[in-house]
């Protein structure tokens, strides 16, 4: 269990105590807390605070130490926006104008502030879509017509804050463009900030350095198709790997270099979730996507393409587009977007049982053995893995939820479409694990 504490050490608290949740799915980017306390229902019970926030977004909360950070876009003055809230209370004690910028077009699913930020404990980093006309998207889009469900091209822009909410740097790595709009969320793994940016067009992953953005490494993608997965960092089979889908692929890097370890083909077009790795079976789990749905258990060991050598299972049923799937034991738990959940023998890919919970694009978060369900109309669900569907309480927020929950030392933070509401008293450090 040490070697998941360590794992990405610039991401977690000084003490072995208790876990923040710095980025996109927590610590481990897995969407899992070791921390404990943590309640099982959204109640007046276990309600501390709720606040409205200002503008709209689905990204969702992040937390270090006493704040919380999360995105959003003002409309109204064409502005997006980092907030710090007070973890405590949930007051705002600041808002920072990152980008102002012309709206881009967007999925009615999307957000102009979708993107989850992530911290390092000194700094925040945000991504967003500068969809102002610039010398660089004219070129990109002049002497060509547009074809039908392209949409021009804008600029990424990677920021970052200091905890004061004051600018300390902005990089623009190249250009993206998508019917659906943009949602690339920034990760922090040792001194890089590391951003996917598949789209539709000369698709690409690039590291920036943490102090000032400098461009630390860059890998260009194939088959040049959106998609918008958050890549998995860690050590798995004796070597750090960055794994994702996308881009009709699913891929394995070195994150220190760019390096392509492996590389499966398809099995589809385009991916919104992230991956997942369960240590009792040393596999991973991919589900995507469009047009055709998939779900693979795969072996991490390979070198080049290993499309034919390492897929261990695989299945159409219980397929999700949008929400990420868990792990909690020996359980693979995953939600479709219309609302089914299953649970699979990991090891076996045997369904367990499946219960439909209507739709669902929040990714799944765990805890204590409790697997955590916010659907679109915020109904939230704690649920316990096992050979049977087992609720251990559902509760409702009364607001859809389109964000995935945080949790840390004992709270869940979510975010709905009109606020952020806090579950849970702070606990006391929890025990040595």
């Amino acid at each position: 269990m040490i070697s998941r504490l360590v794992l990405l050490p610039a991401l977690l608290t000084a003490s072995l105590w208790a876990e923040n949740w710095p980025q996109w799915r927590g610590p481990r980017l897995d969407g899992t807390s070791l921390d404990s306390g943590f309640p099982v229902a959204a109640d007046e019970k276990s309600l501390v605070w709720k606040v409205a926030l200002p503008g709209s977004g689905h990204a969702s909360p992040i937390v270090w130490g006493d704040r919380i950070f999360t995105v959003a876009a003002l409309p109204e003055n064409e502005e997006r926006v980092l907030l710090c809230l007070d973890r405590a209370t949930g007051k705002l004690l600041w808002q920072s104008v990152v980008l102002k910028a012309p709206p881009e077009g967007i999925h009615k699913l999307n957000s102009l502030a979708s993107s989850t930020p992530a911290t390092d404990g000194e700094r925040v980093f945000t991504a967003f879509l500068d969809n102002t006309p610039t010398e660089a998207t004219r070129k990109a889009n002049e002497g060509r017509a547009i074809p039908k469900g392209e949409v021009p091209k804008g600029t990424v822009v990677i920021s970052a804050h200091d905890f004061t909410g004051k600018p300390l740097w902005q990089a623009r790595p190249g250009l993206f463009s998508s019917k659906h709009g943009f949602c690339s969320s920034p990760v922090v793994f040792e001194d890089k900030v590391i951003v996917n940016c598949d789209h539709d067009g000369d698709g690409y992953i690039v590291a920036l350095a943490r102090t000032d953005g400098k461009e630390l490494w860059r890998i260009e993608r194939p088959n040049k198709t959106r998609s918008y997965c958050v890549p998995l960092i860690r050590e798995i089979g004796g070597r750090m790997q960055m794994v994702l889908s996308g881009t009709m692929c699913v891929t394995s890097y070195d994150p220190r270099t760019g390096k392509l370890l492996w590389i499966i083909d398809g099995p589809t077009e385009q991916f919104v979730a992230s991956l997942v790795f369960c240590e009792k079976t040393g596999l991973l789990y991919m589900t995507g996507g469009f047009p055709e749905h998939h779900l693979l258990a795969i072996k991490p060991d390979g070198n080049g393409n290993v499309t034919d050598t390492h897929i261990v299972w695989r299945t159409n049923k219980g397929v999700a587009y949008v929400p990420s799937p868990i792990i909690e034991g020996g359980h693979f738990l995953i939600v479709s977007d219309s609302g089914v959940a299953h649970c699979f023998d990991a090891q076996s890919g045997e369904i367990l049982w499946e219960e439909r919970l209507r739709e669902h694009h929040a990714s799944l978060a765990s805890a204590e053995g409790r697997v955590y369900f916010v659907n679109d109309f915020g109904v939230l669900r704690s649920i316990k893995p096992g050979a049977k569907y087992d609720l251990v309480a559902e509760s409702e927020l009364k607001e859809k939820v389109f964000a995935s929950p945080a949790l840390s030392e004992g709270q869940i933070f979510i975010r709905t479409d009109k606020s952020l509401v806090c579950l849970g008293r702070r606990g006391a450090p929890t025990a040595a694990r």
